[in-house]
C-alpha cells in the first residue's frame, strides 16, 4: 500500500510499504478514504520532530472498517469511522476525566505499540489499536457531503473547541482569537457556539479572515505586535478581551496574547509553542490575575458534543478546506500550506 513518509526538511515521500493486519485482538484494520494535511505537520516539514530521520506522517483520518480483532465490538467489518488524532482505551482514569491524550496506554499513529508499528493517517490504510476506545462510528453514508465536516472533529475543529472551553469563553465573554488559520478559524465558530458576544480575530489573510467573519467574528484586526494591541484596546475601551486564545504558536504571538488579555482574563494556548521559554512573570500574569491554560485537546473527549451539531447542519467546520490532492501528490500540499497558497488541504485515496 501508499503511505506518506517524512525523511528531512521538505522531503516528503509517497511510497509502498507493508499493508498493515490484525496484531492484537482489540486492534481494527481501516481503510482510509479521507485524510489531510494539518498545520503542525509543517513543523516535520521545517524539520521538527522527526523520529530517527524518518517520520510516518498523517494524524486526522476517517475511513471504512476493513477488518477487526476477536475483542472488536463497537464497530464491524464495513462501517465508516473517524478516528480523533491519538489513539486510546477510552476507559483509563485519564480517558474518563476527558484528557484522552494522557491515555495510560495510548499513543499518537506514525509511532509503534507493544505488537509493532501503528502507522500514520495520510496512507491507503492504517492499523488501529485499542479500536473500541479510538474509533466513533459515523452514521452518515461513504459519499456523504459532510465528510469534509465531519474529518475536523479527528482534531482541528476539537481543538479550536478545547481552547474555547479551556478559556470559560460563554455569553458573557469577549474573546480575541490570534491566528487565522484552520486551528484559529475553528476556535471562532466555537466561541460563536459558547455564546460570546464579541470575537476578534487577529489575522492579515483577507479569505481567511473573510471565513472567520463567516463563523461569527465580529471584528478583524489585521496588524500585528505593538501595533495590535492598540488596536484590540481600542476596540475595547483599552481593556482587552476576558478570553484569549493563541492558535498560532510563535513566541510574538504568545507576548501579543498577554498584550490584549483583560486584567483577571484568560489566555488559551493551543498552538503548539515553538519556543522554549515565554514571559509568564509578575508583570504579565502575577499582578493581572491572569490564568493561562490550554493544551493538547483530548479531541476524543468533545467528538459526542460536536458530532450532532455537524449532523444536523448547525456548524460546517469542513469549509476550512480549500484544496484537494490525490496521495501521491500530497507533497504538493504541504508546499502549498507552507507558501501560504492553502489553508488546509484534503488527502484522497
Amino acid at each position: 500500500m501508499l503511505a506518506t513518509f517524512m525523511y528531512g526538511p521538505g522531503d516528503v515521500r509517497v511510497e509502498e510499504t507493508e499493508t498493515p493486519t490484525i496484531l492484537t485482538p482489540t486492534d481494527a484494520i481501516v481503510r482510509i478514504t479521507l485524510s489531510c494535511v494539518c498545520g503542525s505537520d509543517l513543523h516535520a516539514f521545517h524539520g521538527g520532530g522527526i523520529r530517527s530521520g524518518i517520520a510516518r506522517m498523517g494524524h486526522e483520518f476517517l475511513g471504512i472498517v476493513e477488518d477487526t480483532g476477536a475483542d472488536v465490538s463497537t464497530v464491524k467489518q464495513g462501517d465508516l469511522v473517524l478516528a480523533p488524532f491519538v489513539w486510546a482505551d477510552n476507559t483509563c482514569d485519564f480517558c474518563r476525566e476527558g484528557l484522552h491524550t494522557a491515555c495510560r496506554h495510548g499513543g499518537t499513529w506514525g509511532s509503534t505499540d507493544a505488537a509493532g508499528i501503528v502507522g500514520g493517517g495520510q496512507a491507503e490504510a492504517v492499523r488501529i489499536p485499542l479500536a473500541d476506545g479510538t474509533l466513533v462510528k459515523l452514521p452518515v453514508p461513504e459519499d456523504s457531503e459532510l465528510l469534509p465536516d465531519l474529518l475536523t472533529l479527528s482534531d482541528v475543529m476539537c481543538t479550536g473547541y478545547h481552547a474555547a472551553v479551556k478559556g470559560r469563553v460563554n455569553e458573557h465573554t469577549t474573546v480575541t482569537v490570534i491566528g487565522d488559520g484552520a486551528v484559529g478559524l475553528s476556535a471562532v465558530l466555537s466561541a460563536r457556539l459558547l455564546g460570546a458576544p464579541r470575537i476578534i480575530l487577529m489575522g492579515r489573510h483577507t479569505a481567511r479572515t473573510d471565513l472567520g467573519v463567516e463563523f461569527g467574528a465580529t471584528d478583524v484586526v489585521p496588524e500585528r505586535g505593538e501595533e495590535g494591541i492598540a488596536k484590540v484596546k481600542d476596540l475595547t475601551n483599552g481593556d482587552g478581551t476576558h478570553v484569549v486564545i493563541e492558535a498560532v504558536g510563535f513566541p510574538q504571538a504568545f507576548d501579543q496574547a498577554f498584550g490584549v488579555v483583560r486584567k483577571g482574563g484568560t489566555v488559551s494556548r493551543v498552538g503548539v509553542p515553538q519556543y522554549t521559554e515565554a514571559n509568564v512573570g509578575m508583570q504579565a500574569m502575577f499582578f493581572p490575575n491572569i490564568t493561562l491554560t490550554g493544551g493538547v485537546a483530548p479531541a476524543r473527549a468533545y467528538i459526542e458534543t460536536l458530532l450532532p451539531k455537524v449532523l444536523d447542519g448547525s456548524i460546517h467546520p469542513g469549509r476550512v478546506f480549500d484544496r484537494a490532492v490525490a496521495l501521491p501528490d500530497i507533497a504538493t500540499a504541504y508546499q502549498a500550506m507552507d507558501d501560504r497558497e492553502a489553508l488546509k488541504v484534503l488527502v484522497r485515496p
